[in-house]
């Protein structure tokens, strides 16, 4: 018997720069502040363990901020003490997560948004169903090098309609 779906819950990104994250996340995205940035500390605290328990010993400190999406999904920002930048920020062949997606029917104006905050386009807009179905698709970065993309639809009704056949 396969399992019931579950649902998701959040993701976590580092940034170098949590109020600059916060500030193009809210204002570009639209995404809530449902947490401000706040500083942690190693230390004997639940947090402080939790942290260490992930981490391991000698993290120090870090800042945080929780933002959800409309249908609140988690943005968990992390800003790390001496963090840097990935040589390649993009590295599809290495196991583990590369991208992310947000949907808004006005893919356009969104990516206008991103570029004017100091985001970059990686890629032209493209269409899954040119001149049949309206669903486009567009690969960015916001302006700390994170790659994620845009959908026009959701992701149930781009790949329902066997969007690579």
């Amino acid at each position: 018997m396969r399992p019931t779906p579950r649902s998701f819950s959040h993701i976590g990104l580092s940034v170098p720069d949590l109020d600059a994250a916060v500030k193009f996340y809210t204002d570009v995205l639209g995404f809530y502040t449902i947490m401000e940035p706040t500083e942690i500390v190693e230390d004997d605290s639940a947090v402080g363990q939790m942290c260490t328990d992930v981490f391991g010993p000698g993290w120090k400190k870090l800042r945080i901020a929780h933002l959800s999406t409309a249908d609140r999904i988690g943005i968990e920002l992390f800003e790390f003490t001496d963090n840097y930048a990935p040589k390649e920020n993009l590295s599809f062949r290495q196991h583990g997560m590369f991208h992310f997606a947000v949907q808004d029917p006005d893919v356009e104006g969104l990516l206008e948004k991103i570029i004017a905050a100091g985001g970059k386009q990686r890629m032209p807009i493209r269409e899954y169903f040119p001149g049949e179905k309206p669903y486009r698709m567009v690969y960015v970065e916001d302006p700390f090098g994170i790659v994620f993309e845009l959908y026009s639809h959701s992701y149930e009704l781009t790949y329902s309609a066997g969007a690579y056949q």
